[in-house]
């Protein structure tokens, strides 16, 4: 028998309701602040004040105890906070120094005594406090962590490496190619499978090929990140979508007073050992590798308004010995050292003798250099370059404008161009990626409303824009070799198609380039979350779409085999 389903949503409403809903969990990348308020001889104290002060920039919310002595601060940006109760009759009583950390739900039980309230009992928190009431499975990596621990790269995603069932991807030690931001297995799963969110909206990278080496549209530099969560089991309906991990990242914001700083991280060419395998000239392998940027943030209305910027810039140079097979001059001439016959005329040409070549043939071994290592196989050899310049910047601004209202927005970009010389030179080479370039873009903004002290309506609002491709070295050049009928489109043509011909390097264009994704996310979510007696409840709804222009079809320039 099958239920109507608008019986079936009321079924399940009751039951939840009747069981008793455990409490809502943070919202986004907020957090919750729960206690309950007792006098020193464990009697619940209703009616009195509860104040929650970020002492960094001095933003403060007030609730009221219920008549069992509990409250409940909900949307809880991470940070070092002070709680105060206070009644008249008792003295005041403080919590000092209380962490409060990305999607956490912390509770801080307060005792006052009796007294006056112009005396303070007053506790500091040393420690983080022990998240009691939620049962995910989870991990924090706090900022000075990220600022303060040795990160070849300055990826902030590697650390969450530190994390129970969490390994590092093959995707992410690439020694041959550049190395996928991101990428790590957890739970045995694919790192695709892995949630990532900043300022809780997607963040998830779309391209069908993940060009820009990265499985997040926006990576900010741990100089910019507040904290972040690794969650691995158990984890919240609303994060929704991730089999493996949620990443769940809480972008830095401004304070009343105004912190900055720089870096510079290089690494030479000058420090580096020579290694075994080396160029024909026998050269030292190039890397040469700068890492820089600043951040800046304060107060743009002291308690009230505050910003936070930054910028990072990475250039790299760095080449490998690379070895290709190409024809001798002896065989380029048209003479080799076995019997050849021609499949069209039945004619044999016996070793040693020249063999008649097309206008095709002489140009394409005409294009080729000559070998520059002894022998017939990996016979010539290159200093191949890979270089890297990448820029990556965000803006953030934090705006409270009532103690029931405040607002946020931020804007971010990374544009990253990568080209990897051929291994075969151009015009009869040209293989390999050659131009990589990604660019990403992203808006977030997001609201709080606080209709009343038992309910918060929040609103966020995320978009971001990523058009990630590569190109082959020879796009654009006027010269087909004489091959009649090829692509004409300027995004396609030019250079020599892809031949594969056995016992040899390949020869011309790689046989998959140029291809290119595009996608663009929508993310709109509401959450509402409200409190009903000892329950605390929650209801949202989020919308995601994305849309994705991709051209992954190969080979478009042909092969030749």
């Amino acid at each position: 028998m099958r239920l109507p389903a608008c019986r079936v949503i009321l079924l399940v409403l009751l039951f939840a309701l009747s069981a008793g809903i455990p409490r809502a969990s943070a919202q986004f990348d907020t957090a919750s602040v729960v206690g309950t308020v007792k006098d020193a001889s464990g009697a619940s104290v209703p009616d009195a004040k509860v104040t929650l002060t970020n002492t960094q920039n001095g933003v403060s919310v007030v609730r009221t105890t219920s008549s069992d002595g509990n409250y409940e601060f909900v949307n809880v940006r991470p940070g070092i906070y002070l709680v105060s109760a206070e009644k008249q009759g008792f003295s005041i009583a403080l919590m000092d120094n209380v962490q409060v950390q990305v999607a956490a739900r912390l509770r801080v039980d307060m005792q006052m005594a009796i007294g006056q309230v112009t005396e303070k009992v007053e506790v500091t928190a040393t420690a983080p406090l022990v998240e009691t009431d939620t049962s995910q499975r989870s991990q924090v990596i706090s900022g000075e962590q990220m600022r303060e621990l040795a990160l070849n790269g300055r990826e902030y995603s590697s650390l969450a490496l530190l994390s129970t069932g969490v390994r590092q991807s093959a995707l992410n030690k690439s020694n041959q190619g550049t190395p996928r931001e991101g990428a790590f297995n957890v739970n045995g799963l694919r790192s695709t499978f892995n949630n990532f969110l900043i300022d809780g909206v997607d963040n998830n990278a779309y391209g069908t090929s993940n060009q820009g080496f990265s499985n997040q549209v926006m990576q900010p530099p741990p100089d910019a990140v507040s904290e972040f969560r690794v969650v691995t089991n158990n984890q919240s309906a609303e994060y929704g979508r991730a089999a493996g991990a949620t990443v769940n990242v809480a972008y830095r914001s401004g304070t009343n007073q105004i912190h900055g700083d720089a870096w510079e991280f290089f690494r030479d060419t000058k420090l580096n050992a020579t290694t075994y395998f080396r160029p024909a000239d026998g050269s030292k392998p190039t890397l040469r590798r700068n890492q820089y940027g600043a951040t800046l943030g304060g107060p743009l209305v002291k308690n009230k308004a505050f910003f936070f910027g930054d910028f990072e810039g990475f250039r790299q140079d760095r080449t490998t010995t690379a070895f290709s097979t190409l024809p001798t001059t002896v065989q380029n001439s048209g003479i080799l050292s076995v019997d050849v016959r021609d499949p069209r005329t039945g004619v044999i040409y016996p070793a040693g003798t020249q063999i008649p070549m097309t206008a095709f043939a002489r140009k394409v071994l005409g294009g080729l250099p000559a070998p520059n290592v002894a022998g017939a196989a990996n016979n010539y050899s290159i200093a191949q370059l890979f270089t890297n310049h990448t820029d990556k910047a965000g803006g953030k601004v934090d705006m409270q404008i009532s103690p029931t209202l405040s607002l946020f927005g931020r804007y971010g970009w990374r544009d990253l161009n990568t080209n990897d010389e051929a291994p075969i030179p151009l015009p009869s080479g040209g293989g390999g990626n050659g131009n990589i370039y990604t660019r990403n873009k992203q808006l977030v903004l997001g609201t709080t409303l606080i209709p009343t002290q038992q309910s918060v309506l929040e609103v966020r609002f995320g978009w971001s824009n990523t058009e990630g491709g590569k190109n082959p070295p020879a796009l654009g050049a006027s010269d087909n070799f004489g091959i009649s009928g090829l692509p004409t489109d300027a995004r396609i043509a030019g250079g020599l198609p892809s031949q594969a011909i056995s016992g040899y390097s390949g020869f011309g264009r790689q046989a998959t380039n140029p291809q290119w994704q595009f996608p663009t996310v929508w993310n709109p979510k509401i959450n509402y979350s409200w409190l009903a007696g000892r329950q605390s409840l929650k209801a949202g709804y989020e919308f995601q779409h994305i849309n994705v222009e991709v051209q992954d079809v190969n080979p478009l320039y042909g092969l030749d085999s």
